[in-house]
């Protein structure tokens, strides 16, 4: 119906730029407009030339003009998502959890976001590539392998490794001896060291293995690992081939990005050795040639803000053809509210013992428990801080993950009573509030895909299920045997609806709650 609306307007005001939107209230019809507004025109005028099929009553409130659809278009029926990324291939590039170290909640947070992101951009019609870019050398790994090899830890054992990390940061940071001696290792992992190589390999799958379950319990399945042990030598190449772009500093070599809107970054060490900067540009070779893509976003802790600055200001400079096309989406902090959620052993809160927790606490259901971190993660929109509350996050009282879930299970659990049931003849033309909101689906997903924001989905969501719950509990579906076929066909279009919605969200679609 929007297209139609739009066509109606492009016909009386050509060359005009206008939108056509959901009103604010439900009191300002299905659609409005602003093409008076922008045009100047006068708004009756407008109004009198606008003859839309489906269109019940054409309503003006200002300089804006408010569309009420008929019984007949709010209808249930097969709604498509506009197509708006047709033909093109998005590369997506999420998560990004270091081998060696915990999985924390950071990584949480950007697999929520760009899962959801890449489901959006498949809904409408883009080829979607799923990577994640891990730091597989560096300091982190040169501390785990000292604290396996100081406390004769193993390598193969998850819990193990995680000592050691912790081992080698805390003597890092504490004994002189033992910083020299990390040092040390991590020289000798850039040189491919093979007394360190067996070791290494034990304690990275060991990490990759552990990192595969919780993919599987987040629903995300990756196309591609990259790792920093592949990107640095080429960014090393790519640096070396464009030295104009750099200058010699007290031995490094740095990115002046003052000229160009943002700040100075060191590429290579005064040691040599590559720094994130420059594995990040080996990282847009190898994406290019594997996945040659239209745009590619990357998903990070709105701390690395910086540096994606420089990376943004750096890559055309050097592909002129990526100008605007290698993205970066942001997301914030994540905070506990006070009290209601502490590690058992007083550690720091990880992102796979949060998913724990919040699984115990809903009673073993996982699903349920990635719902509520997914929906909280989502609702606020990209960049935003999170107060995250457990107890809230559960709730089935509204505004959370297993809200929308038992909304959807109540739906299905009405559609399963009235297979039984005798079909009576439609209660039409008599339209809800569920009829008008469920007209809006195609063009909240189509909006958050072109925004990469998906909590424009989660909004959407959490109204219609506040919609259908009032709805439930003022309807009676089956009455004596039977149920009529626009109750019917309405409880199908909210489940299939709520269904494919929290599925663009990442989020599991339970059967029974």
């Amino acid at each position: 119906m929007r297209e139609r609306i739009e066509a109606a307007i492009r016909e009386a005001l050509p060359g005009v730029n206008f939108v056509v939107e959901r009103p604010a209230t439900m009191a300002h019809g299905d659609y409005s407009t602003n093409a008076a507004l922008v045009s100047k025109t006068d708004p009756h005028e407008l109004a009198g030339k606008l003859k839309i099929d489906g269109v019940e009553k054409v309503e003006v409130v200002g300089r804006f003009i408010n569309f009420f659809l008929s019984a007949d278009a709010l209808k249930p029926q097969e709604r498509e998502v506009p197509q708006v990324y047709g033909g093109k291939t998005i590369l997506v590039d999420y998560t990004q959890p270091n081998p060696f170290k915990p999985f924390h909640i950071g990584h949480l947070m950007s697999n929520a976001i760009g899962e959801s992101l890449t489901r959006l951009f498949e809904k409408v019609g883009a080829t979607v590539v799923r990577v994640n870019y891990q730091g597989d050398i560096g300091p982190h790994v040169a501390k785990a392998l000292w604290g396996l090899m100081e406390l004769k830890l193993d390598a193969g054992n998850i819990e193990d490794l995680g000592k050691a990390y912790v081992a080698g940061a805390a003597a890092y940071e504490d004994n002189p001896a033992a910083k020299t001696e990390i040092d040390g290792i991590n020289q000798r992992l850039y040189k491919n060291d093979p007394a360190l190589r067996s070791l290494y390999e034990e304690g990275k799958q060991t990490s990759l293995k552990h990192f595969d379950d919780i993919y599987r319990a987040l629903g995300t399945k990756f196309d591609r690992l990259f790792f920093e042990s592949e990107t640095g030598p080429i960014g090393l190449q790519i640096v070396e081939a464009h030295k104009n772009l750099f200058e010699q500093s007290d031995g490094a070599l740095v990115f002046k990005g003052e000229q160009y809107g943002t700040h100075t970054r060191v590429f290579i060490t005064s040691k040599g050795t590559p720094t994130y900067e420059t594995k990040e540009l080996g990282l847009v070779e190898l994406k290019q040639k594997e996945f040659p893509f239209d745009v590619a976003v990357t998903t990070t802790s709105g701390e690395q803000n910086g540096f994606f600055q420089v990376v943004e200001a750096l890559v055309p400079l050097i592909w002129p053809t990526l100008k605007d096309r290698y993205i970066h989406v942001s997301h914030g902090m994540m905070k506990f509210a006070s009290g209601k959620m502490a590690s058992r052993k007083g550690n720091v809160i990880t992102g796979e013992s949060l998913l724990k927790d919040l699984t115990e606490a809903a009673r073993g259901r996982e699903d349920v428990a990635v719902g509520a971190i997914k929906y909280t993660v989502l609702k606020p929109g990209n960049g935003r801080d999170i107060i995250f509350d457990p107890e809230k996050s559960l709730s089935l009282e509204g505004d959370s993950g297993p809200y929308v879930q038992y909304a959807l299970v109540r739906t299905r659990a009405l559609l399963r009573k009235a297979a039984d049931a005798e079909v009576g003849k439609s209660d039409f033309p008599r339209t809800t509030p569920l009829h008008r909101i469920l007209i809006h689906y195609p063009d909240v997903v189509a909006r958050a895909a072109k925004e990469m924001e998906p909590h424009h989905v989660v909004t959407y969501l959490t109204e219609l299920a506040a919609a259908f719950n009032s709805w439930y509990a003022a309807e009676r579906l089956i009455i004596d045997g039977k149920v009529s076929s626009g109750n019917l066909e309405l409880v199908q279009a909210v489940e299939k609806t709520l269904a494919h919605g929290l599925h663009v969200l990442g989020i599991p679609t339970p059967e029974e709650m």
